[in-house]
């Protein structure tokens, strides 16, 4: 390897896992598991992350039960479907990467009618269900000791099932509104019991949950945890305590943590920067009632955050310098220029996602010219694409554009 090989082509580890290089395709989800069995088009988008030089791709929302759906067109880890997965990891092992598995579960954030074990969605606190109301559940009811018990379970048992059927790492969702950050966020639990209150109790489920992964795969198996630094919305998690709650994954094991921002159910666009989502989620969403919600607060509800370089940097270096483990980069980092200056910064790996949508041999094209300009230009319309037919995917050149640049009019 040459003295002047940039940072972002060098191997680093993870655990018992060394990754050829510091780039790991970003859990996006991909809407390509149809009835919710994955098919040969999600197999095909994670073997071309492979084979366009990424070091680890990462199937989004491998939820641990049927209720952790947020629709009925995601998957859930069970042996159903395990010949569908077992030959996507080892196509994706094929084309020379690794690959992961984004575990998590939606917790109260659901519209998902084709329940099995329960009657409604759950999360810490009974509260009104926005995204429920235009599948007619607008209530989320509250977990009981019992339900929290079983969440952790499914949490154990499907990382078991993980690592039988090939992933070679778990991505553990604490953030973006989900059920374990609805745990975390004082916003969305107001429990009094031992899982509500203090932030040592909102985390209680997060750390058992990692823990039960823990004992399912073991110690030198790599476990990675997205976290929100915020949730960026009036009483939720905060900057200064999004530090805390990256402190207490640190000390209870985690292997590296991801620093994210943002709520899908309270404010997505800090995740994302750039032109609002709501543009193509209007033009792709099927059901009227949702359609006219989304006209009518998606304005409220889809903020304004212009996009920039590296624009949770400042946030992220924060985390960086509070913990032991790894920390991985995500948030507008899309250049070799960009990589090189967090990666110089003392982190260890970057996450991209959109980047790599518009061109999955990002990586490849950038070795073999330092100058290579990715194209990517941040619209946010692939985002809009996850309940499309055909998946997520770049529109730059896709006729399905037009249709969306009709809903900004």
């Amino acid at each position: 390897m040459s003295s002047d090989q940039p940072i972002a082509f060098t191997p680093q580890r993870i655990a018992g896992l060394e990754l050829k290089n510091r780039v790991i395709k970003a859990a996006t989800f991909e809407g390509m598991s149809p009835g919710g069995k994955p098919s040969e088009r999600l197999l095909r988008f994670h073997r071309s992350m492979a084979e366009g030089g990424v070091a680890m791709t990462t199937v989004a929302y491998c939820t641990t039960e049927a209720d952790g759906r947020i629709s009925a067109d995601m998957m859930y880890l069970h042996e159903g479907i395990a010949p569908e997965l077992e030959r996507l990891t080892a196509a994706v092992h094929d084309a020379g990467a690794w690959v992961s598995g984004q575990m998590a579960h939606c917790g109260n954030f659901s519209r998902n009618r084709k329940l099995q074990r329960l009657q409604r969605p759950l999360g810490p606190s009974r509260q009104i269900s926005m995204i429920g109301i235009p599948s007619g559940m607008p209530i989320a009811g509250a977990m009981s000791i019992a339900d929290i018990d079983h969440l952790v379970d499914t949490y154990r048992e499907a990382a078991r099932f993980m690592k039988r059927v090939g992933f070679d790492a778990i991505e553990l969702h604490f953030g973006h509104g989900y059920a374990l950050s609805q745990f975390i966020s004082p916003k969305t639990n107001r429990r009094s019991d031992e899982y509500g209150g203090s932030l040592d109790n909102r985390m209680r489920l997060s750390r058992r949950c990692l823990e039960a992964v823990r004992e399912a795969v073991g110690e030198d198996f790599p476990i990675l945890g997205k976290m929100s630094m915020t949730d960026g919305v009036k009483g939720g998690v905060t900057w200064d305590e999004g530090v805390e709650v990256a402190r207490i994954l640190d000390r209870a094991g985690i292997d590296a943590l991801i620093t994210s921002a943002g709520t899908s159910s309270f404010n997505p666009m800090l995740m994302f920067h750039g032109p609002s989502i709501v543009h193509g989620m209007i033009a792709t969403e099927k059901n009227p009632i949702t359609r006219l919600g989304l006209k009518l607060v998606g304005s409220k509800l889809f903020r304004d955050y212009p996009y920039r370089e590296l624009y949770l940097l400042d946030r992220a270096r924060r985390v960086r310098e509070a913990v032991q483990c790894k920390v991985v980069y995500i948030g507008g980092c899309s250049t070799l220029e960009s990589m090189e200056r967090v990666l110089a910064e003392g982190f260890d790996f970057i996450q991209m996602g959109r980047p790599l949508i518009k061109d999955p041999a990002f990586v490849r094209n950038a070795m073999a010219d330092a100058s290579y300009v990715n194209g990517c230009t941040h619209c946010n319309l692939c985002v809009g694409l996850i309940d499309d037919p055909d998946g997520i995917r770049c529109t730059l050149e896709d006729d399905h554009t037009t249709a969306i640049t009709a809903a900004t009019q």
